[in-house]
């Protein structure tokens, strides 16, 4: 089994990461984000907004994927976080965004949260709507056209959300 190693996200990380965020983000099928962003303006939104910003390499120090994690609200709502993960090319369909996702799960409860939302799964993206699902999330409201899809046009988003218990991630 391959092992990763998960490090906070340097400027040098997003650098690398960046092809795979623009790429990711110009495509329109997953994330909500400006596909004309800046490189400057993603890296805030990656790198310093989030309470963490995780970079995931291999054996050879090369990169995987990244991921953040972050309040989903302020105040009353603040025990609840928020996580955006993005696969390398080269690593897609290698079990990444599922070691991502436990990763943040065991960071989140560290950090003390209670439970994660996802915000908005774009239903057409199927394989991590599954994804998420398998690792305990459940759908708990779907946002109908809520996202403009490059090639399908308007869909539905799931928010997702899971309970997060420490015992499971001691």
């Amino acid at each position: 089994m391959q092992s990763h190693a998960f490090t906070p996200m340097t400027s040098e990380d997003f650098s690398e990461f960046w092809p795979t965020f623009q790429a990711i983000v110009a495509a329109q099928e997953t994330y909500a984000i400006d596909p004309n962003i800046t490189y400057e303006n993603a890296f805030t939104l990656w790198c310093q907004t989030p309470l963490y910003s995780i970079a995931v390499k291999d054996e050879e120090n090369q990169l995987l994927g990244a991921y953040y994690l972050k309040a989903n609200a302020a105040g009353p709502g603040k025990h609840i976080c928020n996580c955006g993960y993005m696969v390398t090319p080269q690593a897609r369909g290698k079990g990444v965004a599922k070691v991502m996702c436990e990763h943040s799960q065991a960071l989140a409860v560290e950090a003390g949260f209670e439970a994660m939302q996802f915000n908005a799964v774009v239903a057409s993206n199927q394989v991590a709507v599954k994804l998420w699902q398998r690792l305990g999330f459940h759908i708990v409201g779907t946002v109908p056209n809520a996202y403009r899809h490059a090639t399908l046009g308007l869909v539905d988003t799931h928010v997702m959300y899971k309970t997060l218990s420490a015992s499971a991630y001691a």
